[in-house]
């Protein structure tokens, strides 16, 4: 039997076993094995090579997903200015057309990707390629017009089967493995799944001893994608388009026309706050504050600021001064550790 069959099989298993306190051991062995085996079919196919690629430029990388023919080259086009082919047949985008969109400030490059179908993430229509994009992209915007909105929850489904967790911080779970000793668990919240299966699934990875502290009440699909360790977790925004031909209600979804220009404001404002951007002023040593702030990511510190200035400056770096919200006092030394927030101002000493 082949890998591609054992997975068939498992998830077979799996539709058919009712998932209660009695099964759950069972069912977390097979979910753990399932997903060894689907790790293994990804490892061998990224031996292969891919044939799209795209180089990653400006502040932060956004990744149009959706399914042929439902405006992503227009919606392209209208919020970057790029030349993305347009035409009212299917597949008309072959390879990935980055644009550039700047919006306060910060210079924001949109990915038209080739469409996708239901099967990409099992490489159909070169699926694996499109979502291998997707994966390395800051934010995944999918896009679906008013006559598929059914497409919505597939790419969805697609997107998680490629690793890709929407939306989704990574699992509160520290695994400290050890020579000797067996599994010791702790938790700081009440489990939903026992311990006993935390183990079993732990095993099936052949992790015999480590401590395993616990933040979060698990999921066992949560459990096994600590386990792993290579998910890739991305913010979303879903869009639909075509709303001049005809008026819909979709959940947190961003109504649009990208051929219209109905709320295209909305949706680049929507993009530039899920990025989570802040902008930090330089200030270089006995001069005045820059008027162009940096464009950083929420989280960043000063090594980030040091490395987007210049690659040798982390090498150089002696220490920064900063004013603004993330000091205790205005002026106050720090390291490269420091983490700025919107608004400060740096100056940094080599």
């Amino acid at each position: 039997m082949d890998i591609l069959q054992q997975i068939k099989q498992l998830e077979e298993e799996i539709r058919r076993t009712p998932y209660n306190k009695a099964t759950e051991h069972h069912v977390g062995r097979l979910k753990a094995k399932l997903a060894k085996l689907k790790d293994e079919v990804e490892r061998q196919q990224k031996k292969k090579k891919t044939e799209i690629s795209v180089k990653k430029e400006g502040d932060a990388t956004v990744a149009l997903l959706g399914f042929p023919s439902v405006g992503k080259s227009t919606l392209l086009n209208a919020l970057t200015g790029a030349k993305s082919e347009v035409a009212d047949y299917d597949f008309t985008t072959l390879k990935p057309v980055p644009g550039m969109l700047e919006y306060n400030g910060a210079k924001i490059q949109i990915i038209d990707l080739p469409g996708i179908i239901d099967g990409a993430s099992k490489g159909k229509g070169r699926g694996k390629e499109v979502l291998s994009i997707a994966r390395v992209s800051d934010l995944i915007v999918i896009l679906a017009d008013v006559f598929t909105l059914h497409t919505i929850n597939i790419i969805k489904k697609e997107l998680y089967e490629a690793g890709i967790r929407l939306d989704e911080k990574p699992p509160n779970l520290v695994i400290k493995k050890k020579d000797r000793g067996g599994i010791k668990i702790s938790s700081t919240v009440k489990l939903s799944i026992s311990e006993e299966t935390i183990t079993e699934v732990l095993k099936e990875y052949k992790i015999h001893s480590a401590d395993v502290i616990v933040r979060e009440d698990l999921t066992l699909d949560r459990l096994i994608d600590a386990i792993i360790g290579n998910r890739k977790y991305v913010p979303s925004l879903t869009v639909v388009n075509k709303v001049d031909l005809m008026d819909v209600e979709v959940d947190g979804a961003i109504k649009i026309s990208a051929e219209k220009g109905i709320n295209l404001e909305e949706l680049k404002r929507a993009i530039f706050e899920k990025l989570e951007f802040i902008r930090v002023y330089l200030k270089p040593p006995g001069e005045k504050v820059s008027s162009e702030p940096m464009i950083l990511r929420k989280g960043a510190t000063i090594a980030d600021v040091c490395k987007k200035l210049h690659s040798d400056f982390l090498k150089k770096f002696r220490y920064a001064k900063v004013w603004g919200r993330s000091v205790r006092f205005q002026g106050q030394h720090v390291g490269l550790e420091h983490v700025v927030e919107d608004g400060d101002v740096v100056t940094i000493y080599f």
